[in-house]
């Protein structure tokens, strides 16, 4: 990947691995910095006005003295000779004088810098920006968007006035240069490629920027020595680099942490569908029932096929708009960086692998809730009294959870001994936004992509009914491109599900 080659390519050279992980607000926290800074704004213009009102009046004084002083000092003792010249300048001195100093002293700024202090404390920090940053860098990568293209804000489908300025991608470059991002993604670009001349070039850019850097003078002398040699040897003087854009055809990226990285990003883009037409004659849309639940009789759901086996089904109108509204205005007070289970301690903590914001909300927090629980426990026909709690998510730009699985695996046996309710059986998951680009979900495993539609939900079993873990369920959700994503999803466990899904004969039933 490029990885803003044209702006940042001038802090390749360095030697440092730190592993990739951010915290960042989600798109509906960060919709409240929005109103804040038009607040700001406004108490800007303000200060802007009395500082003009306070110039306005300094420059009025200025004036009037300025004649008066043209008068006395061209004949300062017949000025003087008046009495009432002599008068006023000992008034003027004694008080008006003051009064103007009074007037210079004062602080205009006193109102815009407490507002500043009083909204101070909600604003992002640095880990925010540099987590932004990368959220940028990773929908860069995922969906192999042009380096010069996004800087204009040009994404696939859409065309925006929102751009990065020069200021923006070296900031940018940066945060990956710190990250050992750029060293990843540039390594064979320059000087690992024979460029020698550009390296040079390159360096040199970024020693005029700032004469201070570390590295840079030691990385200049280093090619520097290496380009002298080899002109030498090869009795040819020296060339200035080219000002062409640096092609990286013969680049290959690192390999990471996920072994299926690639086909993850290639769902995430619409590619590598395994969805032929032979599987698709075998999926089928109906009305379910829940097994003729009373509360479904009337009203049967609509019910579709998204994938043959393992089976995964969507379910539409299954969330109102009111009933949406509600589960964010619930959740929003709540958001926090949102969770993983320790595999080993069974403990909720963060990881650098899910980056998006969530809350768990409970039956008794709104009667929506409630209704929402039973609806689902109505649809699979599982006890929800031993699943958990409502989990609402806030997916902002570049907010992913990188692919894992819902279930815990063999090696991991106390991940949920802490519920004493089993391993978790099904997924049921609520799509509660339609995403303009990007959020799918994606199983790398068999090739499968679900994207988002409000009101509708997706449902599988991650359990065999054996209870042995079903290991194809391994899924992702795609970093957004465009919009928000709103996602709620209930997890159900084991205990409870006896004579609801009995066990079958076999480990894979």
């Amino acid at each position: 990947m490029k990885k803003f080659l044209f702006f940042t390519s001038w802090v390749l050279f360095s030697c440092c691995c730190t592993a990739k992980g951010e915290i960042f607000t989600s798109i509906s926290q960060m919709t409240d910095l929005i109103y804040t800074e038009k607040e700001l704004v406004q108490s800007l213009r303000e200060y802007i006005k009395a500082e003009e009102s306070k110039l306005a009046s300094v420059k009025s004084w200025a004036k009037k003295l300025d004649a008066l002083t043209r008068v006395s000092t061209s004949d300062p003792e017949g000025y003087l000779a008046h009495p009432v010249n002599a008068y006023k300048l000992m008034k003027r001195l004694n008080t008006e004088w003051s009064e103007l100093e009074s007037l210079v002293l004062q602080n205009p700024s006193d109102g815009f810098i407490s507002n500043m202090s009083i909204h101070r404390q909600y604003f992002p920090d640095e880990e925010d920006e540099t987590g932004a940053a990368k959220a940028l860098m990773r929908l860069q990568d995922t969906y192999q968007l042009d380096s010069e293209a996004f800087s204009r804000g040009k994404l696939p489908g859409m065309h925006s006035s929102a751009v990065l300025t020069v200021d923006d991608c070296f900031d940018m470059g940066k945060t990956a240069y710190n990250d050992a991002d750029i060293l990843d993604y540039l390594s064979y670009s320059v000087y690992q490629m024979g460029d020698l001349p550009r390296a040079i070039e390159l360096t040199r850019r970024l020693v005029a920027i700032d004469s201070t850097h570390q590295r840079a003078g030691g990385n200049l002398r280093y090619f520097e020595k290496l380009l002298f040699k080899q002109l030498q040897e090869l009795n040819q003087s020296y060339q200035p680099a080219s000002e062409e854009p640096i092609q990286l055809g013969t680049y290959s990226r690192p390999k990471d942490h996920l072994p299926e990285r690639e086909a993850y990003e290639a769902l995430c883009r619409g590619e590598g569908l395994q969805m032929t037409e032979a599987r698709r004659s075998h999926l089928f849309c109906r009305y379910h029932d829940g097994r003729r639940n009373p509360r479904l009789l009337l009203k049967p759901l609509k019910e579709e096929d998204e994938w043959d086996s393992p089976h995964i089904v969507r379910y539409l109108d299954i969330l109102s708009d009111e009933e949406i509204e509600k589960i964010k205005e619930l959740a929003k007070p709540r958001l926090a960086r949102a969770t993983v289970r320790d595999p080993k301690t069974g403990v909720l903590t963060t990881a650098n692998y899910r980056v998006s914001k969530s809350a768990w909300l409970e039956a008794e927090d709104d009667p929506v809730i409630e209704r929402v629980n039973q609806r689902i426990e109505d649809i699979t026909g599982l006890t929800v009294d031993t699943a958990e709690l409502l989990q609402v998510a806030n997916y902002g730009v570049g907010g992913q959870y990188e692919p894992h699985y819902d279930f815990s695996r063999k090696d991991e046996p106390d991940a949920f001994k802490r519920l004493g309710t089993g391993n978790r059986v099904a997924t049921f998951l609520n799509y509660m936004s339609d995403v303009e680009a990007g959020g799918a979900t994606v199983f790398p495993d068999f090739g499968a992509a679900i994207w988002p539609r409000k009101g509708t939900a997706v449902f599988w079993y991650n359990l065999f009914r054996s209870g042995e873990g079903d290991y194809r369920t391994r899924h992702a959700a795609c970093p957004v491109l465009v919009g928000s994503k709103w996602v709620s999803n209930k997890w159900i466990h084991e205990r409870g599900q006896e004579f609801r899904r009995p066990c079958g004969l076999t480990e894979v039933d």
